[in-house]
């Protein structure tokens, strides 16, 4: 088990290490990627890395799709650092569990220690801060803290990288108030705002069932597609019809495959993606159509499949039926936003959106219900993980 130390020390201003002595450190151990939600604690920390344009930073709408953001990074072999503030911490748990430790994806996670016992702070980090160790030790993720002086930086990072390469799992530095120097923001990104391309076709007299309308979606794809496929039946059906390579089972992490999915299209621009989604995950996350729409990646089709039913659960309801997801993605930036029916003018959109542009976004509204007797995936998630890489480096057999 790794040290813990929890115990406060008193540190001069002028042993506060800079932004640039631990960025600089992280770069030269191959760490580019960089997502997160703030926290005043390392606005520091986070200026330096945005002020610097061979750095990559994607600001997430929500810490849980921060981690979907960077495992996708991890997929298409980038080193990645996820940061948030420890009440974050909450909204990563289902991802840390349910994705990084099947799928054995590591990231450097920086936490920020709001609520720190003895330390003055707002009320609503009271309890949190006395839980933060506690939880990463419940998640079952080693933690150091954060280093407090330069010369500690290789050693703490020594340890994390160890752990992260044996394990292949996340590793936690915990950094309290004031552990960087000041540094300014020198500016900020402009986002690029589109009008998007938005068609509807005509209600089908009898919709599809999901396994239909991916069997229609797949016949049209090239094949050379990253896809990703959501938790649930939509994963189980998909690995049914045709298990390949190029496939994303994402077992785990309910509404976290369009983050994972915009993960995967940011760091490889050249490799087209492909999300299946489905209703209820979507809603679940509706900020990642936000993310994906302000980042602009070219290189992103997202399908959502939308039977207006929890289908895994047992088919309650979900909101969609008020929910216009085409013209959702159309006001959050995507570049077209279709929703169609017909089984004809679904593989047209396909076809049509897979020459465009992205990202796009395509709404099929389907039947609810699933095969009898649906089989699961017999690949395991961490081998799902290694082949899906190997694909994405262009080297499958």
């Amino acid at each position: 088990m790794w040290m813990i130390s929890t115990t406060s020390r008193v540190r001069r201003l002028f042993e506060v290490i800079s932004a640039a002595s631990f960025v600089e450190h992280l770069r030269g151990l191959g760490y580019s990627q960089y997502a997160g939600v703030p926290c005043s604690f390392f606005t520091s920390f986070l200026n330096y890395v945005i002020n610097d344009p061979t750095l990559d930073y994607v600001g997430a709408t929500s810490e849980g799709e921060a981690i979907g953001i960077t495992m996708g990074a991890a997929l298409a072999g980038r080193k990645t650092v996820t940061m948030c503030q420890n009440s974050g911490l909450g909204n990563m748990v289902n991802p840390l569990t349910s994705l990084n430790y099947p799928f054995r994806i590591p990231t450097l996670l920086i936490v920020t220690w709001r609520g720190q016992p003895g330390v003055k702070d707002e009320p609503q980090h009271e309890q949190m801060g006395r839980i933060t160790h506690q939880l990463l030790d419940t998640l079952e993720i080693p933690w150091l803290p954060f280093p407090q002086e330069k010369a500690e930086i290789a050693g703490v990072m020594a340890q994390a990288e160890a752990s992260m390469l044996e394990r292949q799992r996340p590793f936690a530095l915990v950094m309290p108030k004031d552990s960087i120097a000041l540094h300014s923001l020198s500016g900020r990104s402009k986002p690029t705002r589109v009008a998007a391309d938005r068609r509807e076709s005509s209600p089908a007299d009898e919709k599809l069932t999901r396994t239909e309308a991916l069997d229609v979606i797949l016949d049209s794809l090239r094949g050379d597609e990253a896809i990703i496929a959501t938790t649930g039946k939509t994963g189980r059906e998909l690995f049914t019809l045709s298990d390949r390579p190029n496939h994303l089972y994402v077992v785990g992490g309910m509404g976290t495959a369009s983050a994972i999915g915009f993960g995967i299209a940011h760091a490889l621009p050249r490799q087209p993606v492909v999300v299946l989604d489905g209703d209820g995950a979507a809603l679940m996350k509706m900020g990642s159509l936000a993310t994906i729409g302000f980042y602009q990646p070219e290189n992103f089709l997202h399908i959502i499949l939308d039977n207006e039913a929890h289908d895994s659960t047992g088919g309650q309801q979900t909101a969609s039926p008020t929910v216009q997801f085409a013209e959702v993605a159309a006001a959050a930036n995507y570049r077209s936003a279709f929703a169609v029916e017909r089984r004809d003018d679904i593989r047209e959109a396909v076809e049509t959106l897979r020459e465009r542009q992205g990202p796009s976004l395509l709404h099929v509204k389907i039947r609810p219900g699933s095969p009898e007797k649906l089989g699961r995936p017999t690949v395991k998630p961490h081998e799902v993980k290694e082949r899906f890489a190997t694909f994405l480096r262009g080297d499958a057999p």
